[in-house]
């Protein structure tokens, strides 16, 4: 019986993805229990052949291809939501990597939790190029997302929500609540995003509970071209145009102005106690994060 699908999405990273794959493959749990499926949202490169070779290398493991021609990442997740055969549905992305007790993890958590609907595990940056010294927990937040609650299962902070390379859902909460919003979320090379924050507003509108496990842990592979000045100008933009779409949807236009006024005065108060270089990475996030949610 599949308990567990493991859905990857994936674009034109067919390196990185084998990364990703090598550490699904080194899983604990029992290969009948779970199942991988990658989802190729219509790459250009050598992703397909690279895929078909590890499942051929992996005859013991139930590792799925599955093509997506509609571009986007929400659209690649739907399509895995829709070929998934386990109870519970996982998402990773395919710059990272996970422990071997990642998948059992998930599963202890929902089997012991009857109430839990949705979950999320720990999230750890890795820079392999090291991390930048203009990087503080703000700006690394949107560039990394780590994220740590402690050593024990708890709730999930209300302010915070799981990470969406390192979450968890019961298949039953898309029947409840629907999938992700294919109008959000990242296309080919755009970094609009949004599409988790969205379908999280919908989890807690139904009042779900949302569970953190601190044993299903995911090391976010952070290359260097997502440490250049150009990248996080693009990435803090595109962050305010998402947030202005999502409340557009919701009709929360005149609260994410009043919000984002809020932001910029706690953001000059932070440069107070953060280094010349940090400070300056701070300013800039806020100012084009403003520039992108007034955009239109």
């Amino acid at each position: 019986m599949t308990r567990l699908s493991l859905v990857i999405a994936t674009y034109n990273r067919a390196e990185c993805l084998m990364v990703t794959l090598a550490s699904v493959a080194e899983q604990s749990a029992k290969p009948q229990k779970w199942e991988c499926i990658v989802v190729d949202n219509n790459s250009k490169d050598d992703t397909k052949q690279r895929v078909e070779s590890f499942i051929a290398n992996h005859p013991t493991l139930n590792v799925r291809y599955v093509f997506e021609v509609q571009q986007g990442l929400s659209y690649a997740r739907n399509a895995g939501i829709a070929h998934a055969e386990g109870d519970i549905v996982a998402f990773i992305d395919d710059d990272e990597r996970i422990v071997p007790n990642f998948i059992s993890s998930y599963i202890s958590l929902f089997d012991k939790y009857s109430n839990a609907m949705v979950a999320g595990g720990k999230i750890v940056a890795e820079y392999p190029t090291g991390r930048p010294r203009w990087m503080s927990h703000f700006t690394e937040l949107p560039i990394a997302n780590p994220m740590d609650f402690g050593d024990y299962v708890c709730r999930f902070p209300k302010r915070r929500i799981p990470g969406g390379g390192n979450m968890a859902m019961r298949r039953e909460l898309f029947e409840r609540v629907g999938v992700f919003n294919t109008s959000l979320g990242r296309t080919g090379k755009s970094l609009i995003g949004g599409e988790e924050s969205e379908l999280f507003e919908r989890i807690r509108d139904a009042n779900m509970e949302c569970y953190y496990t601190p044993h299903a842990v995911m090391y976010h592979i952070i290359p260097a071209e997502k440490l250049t000045p150009e990248y996080f100008t693009r990435l803090s933009y595109n962050i305010g145009v998402s947030q202005r779409m999502r409340a557009e949807l919701r009709g929360g236009k005149r609260m994410l102005y009043v919000k984002e006024c809020v932001k910029w005065v706690v953001t000059l108060l932070l440069v107070l106690i953060h280094r010349p270089a940090q400070s300056r990475y701070l300013i800039k996030m806020r100012k084009h994060i403003s520039r992108g949610i007034w955009s239109k």
